[in-house]
């Protein structure tokens, strides 16, 4: 087939159908009227367009061919019902724009050819432009640039088909069905005929289907669905249920009519509310629909699906009940946290969803769409000029019709958290007492209603991306690079056998510009693609076999920690992005200047370590908890954690591992190895696969480094091999610290690494973190001396005083350790000339830390600056956060260690605030560093480094201090190394 000439071959294979339609589109009888030097009619220059919407003329000659070919096949359609001539002009109209978009790139790189080489007339950019438009639009333009660009043709030629085939299939149906949606849909009244469809209301599917709004004569409007309104229907019964469940919840859907596998929906017109009391009743009905959906596995519902019609929330695009859960490939195996998510209210997509891009982040949820946000987009530079181009970055958001409040109102829906989880219990409560209505024998989810839904495998943005990149120009030359484009499917599906299955359905509906669609049955296997085809078994169970024992295990235990996920992610836009607890001060108890016994403090980190057990999601192998993690600096969403140090389930073993240690209770130890189960996978993988390691980063808290670092110590708590995988671990974390753009800082960087392969070796001697730890020094110290190299400030995180620690510290090199104190000297230097924050990570605690922990806080020039400074952060106001990071308990670590050093304030500043975080503890609970304090396993702002701080302020000479990556104790255990046994004060008890 290949040796055969394309002549003979395209002789003998079947003209398809896109061929035909462009050759009747450039056919001389049909493009008389396009022959001409310009097109004043289409294109005013008052009117001119900032988009590609102005190349819209250039490509008229299809898109009239398009609006010609359906006014043939509707000419049937009776004038009453549909005025073809203005359907079929807007139909045109907007298919004319849908084709410029698909080309622009195409047309602006053929544009500036032509500008460059001088084939264009015209005095300016603009009339250079209009030259250029004029050229290309006629018959022997177009021609030649389909030549050109055949896969640009056929793009453009499937387009139009599967428009004119679409509306001519809607409108039979809406003729069909027009006395049904009069009667249901607009109370009987006569609206006229139909005079505008407007088209795109959703992705297009199916060869170019999708929703739409009809709009008749008298201006009434309602909403077409290409696709079976069975699951819709179904929404309809279980709100109408549960509204008869619980007293005013009053909750609705759009009326429907369903016809054979498509129907109509009573439009919803978008209108906030107009008092606080409706904003109230709003968010306690959508917080009561959010149960309902949680209870049948409902997804999806995000900001485009849900229409604020004054107090009440409702669902337009109902698609996605009983949805089957598809698991996401694992390196490391299944993760019962992970699974947990996914199978939790999160779900819905009604609480909050981010979607971080390049260019800023947008919440894409039901509670979501606020303006203000950013959406990754394309604008176009000079449209309309003969230097037009596309710029790619954030694109600001106005909002979207699903928020409740009037415009220039901005509240988060965090303001609306009671109203919004007393409708969440209220329903959640209702579907437990009366779930043999729903999965009992006769109940609305036995299976009676096998209605087909949608099945979502992979993210629409995705095959959004895809199919952007597959209209750069050098793809439409050749079929065969807009295939490797789609390939990426394959690497996107690796080790995942239901996606993989599912591509080559995927890559046909892409090449026809759709998003790709797939249907599943509730009550069995099968999938099927958009044209039909069936995939028998794919899936690992039916759906409604999920539900139905979701719904059995529903009771008070799971709503709790629905609960903790709803109050988790409305926190997260709570303020604003980016960390809300700094600066956040609070009055602590007044306490006395006695240091309190270690006990207490023991005793203290005991009941955050029962409540760490408590929040572990178990699986048959493994433990890991969900957690609020902060994601760029930026942004806190919640998440299963990962392995890293700072946020991840390493931190929280490494704390309970110790605890376990000092009291000799095995339920702690126990968890802390059951999460560790994963980690010698990971670490394998990631040794084998240096570009994953460079991904992750050779950070200390948020990289390998703190994942060596408690791979170390872990190895020493738990009574492991310390041999195991801290080779491995080690291995891995060179290969991460190779990478050429890795940050230097303490926390994501090199120094990080520099100081975990420090304290590997020194705990393990380990011959290969000690290379490691020579070689980082040396490149450390190479670049400090780079002014470009400058680090985000002083501080010990990112900032110089992390990096100058770190040689200081660690590096084996005297010179090394020279450059090491000099950078502490200049980084004291800094703060005190300053009005510096105080906190450990960014401020004066961190920088007094480094320096005190480097050697670099003695001498008389060191004095000037470290006395102020000392002065400074033990006067500071106390934290209502408590965590390491920003909080209370990272100031102490620094008091703890220059009190040490003989500094007096620091020591009365450390004895004082001691005492007083009892006393918080006691009177006010755990406050974590995450939005509005809500409690986190995490590390570095959440309770496990609240505990381990505790410990460390308890057991100073056992328990080593983490911010600085201290190895254990080389030594006799000493008298607090031993099992403590609780006083009878204690509330705890041993295992």
């Amino acid at each position: 087939m290949r040796a055969e000439p394309p002549e003979r071959l395209g002789g003998r294979a079947p003209r398809p159908p896109w061929a035909a339609f462009v050759e009747r589109a450039l056919a001389p009888e049909q493009f008389e009227r396009h022959e001409r030097t310009e097109s004043p009619e289409r294109f005013q220059p008052a009117e001119r367009p900032d988009d590609a919407r102005v190349f819209a003329p250039v490509l008229r000659p299809l898109s009239d061919a398009a609006e010609r070919d359906l006014a043939d096949r509707a000419a049937h359609l009776p004038p009453s019902a549909v005025d073809l001539a203005a359907v079929c002009a807007e139909t045109g109209a907007w298919l004319a724009v849908r084709l410029a978009e698909q080309a622009a790139r195409t047309l602006v790189l053929e544009l500036d050819r032509s500008r460059a080489a001088g084939r264009l007339s015209g005095e300016g950019p603009r009339e250079r432009f209009d030259d250029f438009v004029a050229r290309l639009g006629t018959r022997r333009g177009l021609t030649t640039l389909f030549a050109r660009y055949p896969v640009l043709a056929r793009l453009l030629a499937q387009t139009c088909l599967g428009a004119v085939a679409a509306t001519a299939e809607l409108l039979t149906r809406f003729t069909a069905d027009r006395a049904a949606i009069v009667a249901e849909l607009l109370g009987g009244r006569d609206p006229g005929a139909l005079t505008t469809v407007e088209h795109g209301r959703g992705d297009p599917h199916q060869r170019g289907r999708s929703a739409a709004v009809l709009r008749f004569a008298d201006g009434a409007a309602v909403l077409a669905k290409p696709r079976s309104l069975g699951q819709h229907r179904l929404l309809e019964r279980l709100t109408a249920w549960l509204d008869d469940k619980v007293p005013g919840l009053g909750a609705r859907t759009p009326l429907s009519v369903a016809g054979d596998g498509y129907g109509w929906l009573e439009f919803i017109e978008h209108r906030p509310c107009r008092t606080t009391a409706e904003v109230a009743r709003f968010h306690r009905r959508q917080g009561g629909l959010m149960a309902l959906l949680h209870a049948v596995d409902a997804t999806d519902l995000h900001f485009e699906n849900l229409i604020a019609c004054g107090d009440q929330p409702v669902p337009v695009d109902a698609e996605t009940l009983l949805h089957p859960t598809i698991p996401e490939a694992a390196i490391t195996g299944p993760d019962p946290a992970a699974e947990a998510l996914a199978d939790s209210v999160h779900r819905t997509c009604v609480l909050p969803q981010l979607l971080i891009g390049e260019h800023g982040a947008l919440d894409i949820s039901a509670v979501g769409g606020r303006p203000g946000g950013t959406r990754e987009g394309v604008t176009w530079d000079g449209a309309g000029t003969d230097r037009m181009r596309l710029v790619r970055g954030g694109v600001p958001f106005l909002g979207s019709q699903n928020r409740p409040l009037p415009d220039g109102e901005t509240a988060s829906p965090a303001d609306f958290e009671a109203a919004l989880l007393t409708g969440f219990r209220a329903a959640y409560d209702a579907v437990v007492a009366h779930r043999d209505e729903l999965i009992g024998p006769g109940g609305l989810l036995t299976g009676g209603d096998d209605e087909p839904g949608r099945l979502i495998a992979r993210a629409s943005r995705l095959y959004a991306t895809l199919l952007d990149e597959s209209t750069h120009p050098e793809v439409l030359r050749d079929a065969l690079a807009r295939d490797a484009v789609f390939s990426v499917l394959w690497t996107d599906s690796a080790g995942d056998p239901v996606r993989q299955a599912l591509i080559e359905a995927e890559i046909l509906d892409l090449w026809a510009g759709d998003i790709p669609i797939f249907f599943h049955r509730p009550s069995g296997r099968d999938v099927t693609t958009s044209d039909g085809a069936r995939l028998p078994g794919l899936l690992a169970e039916p759906s409604l076999a999920a539900v139905r024992r979701k719904i059995a295990a529903m009771g008070e235990v799971d709503r709790h920690g629905q609960e903790w996920i709803i109050s988790a992610t409305l926190a997260t836009g709570r303020g604003g992005a980016g960390p809300p607890h700094r600066g956040a001060a609070a009055a602590l108890p007044r306490a006395p200047a006695v240091a309190p016994e270690p006990e207490r403090f023991l005793a203290a980190a005991c009941g955050i370590a029962d409540e760490i057990v408590g929040r572990a999601v178990h699986g048959p192998d493994r433990a890991n908890w969900l957690g609020l993690e902060l994601v760029n600096d930026l942004h806190w969403t919640v998440l299963p954690m990962g392995a890293g140090l700072g946020q991840g389930y390493c931190g929280v073993a490494l704390f309970l591992a110790q605890l376990g240690r000092l009291t000799g209770a095995s339920r702690y130890t126990d968890l802390a190895a059951k999460a560790l189960t994963a980690l010698p996978g990971l670490i394998a993988s990631l040794a084998a696969e240096p570009e994953w390691g460079r991904a992750v980063g050779p950070g200390a808290f948020h990289g390998l480094g703190g994942i060596c670092y408690a791979t170390a110590r872990l190895a020493t708590l738990l009574g492991d091999d310390p041999r195991g995988a801290l080779p491995s671990a080690v291995e891995a974390l060179t290969l991460a610290a190779t990478a050429p753009d890795a940050p230097r800082g303490v926390t994501a960087g090199l120094a990080g690494a520099l100081a975990a392969a420090g304290a590997v070796h020194a705990e393990h001697g380990l011959p290969g973190a000690a290379a490691l730890a020579a070689d980082l020094a040396t490149r450390l110290t190479r670049s400090a001396a780079g002014p470009e190299q400058a680090l985000e400030g002083p501080g010990f995180a990112h900032g110089d005083a992390g990096v100058g620690w770190a040689l200081a510290r660690h590096a084996p090199d005297p010179a090394a350790r020279a450059a090491g104190s000099a950078l502490l000297d200049a980084a004291l230097a800094r703060t005190a000339a300053h009005e510096p924050a105080t906190g450990w990570c960014e401020g004066a605690a961190g920088v007094l830390l480094a320096a005190a922990d480097g050697g670099a806080a003695e001498g008389p020039e060191a004095e000037r600056h470290t006395r102020p400074l000392t002065d400074l952060v033990a006067q500071r106001p106390p934290r209502a956060d408590l965590s390491p990071c920003h909080g209370e308990l990272g100031t102490l670590e620094t008091l703890a260690v220059l009190a040490t050093a003989g500094h007096e304030p620091a020591a009365a500043g450390y004895t004082r605030r001691a005492a007083a975080v009892l006393g918080s503890l006691g009177r006010h609970g755990h406050r974590c560093g995450t939005p509005g304090h809500l409690p986190s396993p995490g590390l570095l702002t959440g309770l496990s480094g609240i505990g381990y701080s505790l410990l460390r302020l308890g057991f100073p000479g056992t328990v080593p201090s983490v911010l600085l990556l201290e190895p254990g104790p080389h030594r006799s255990p000493t008298p607090h190394s031993r099992p403590v046994r609780p006083t009878s004060s204690q509330k705890w008890k041993s295992s």
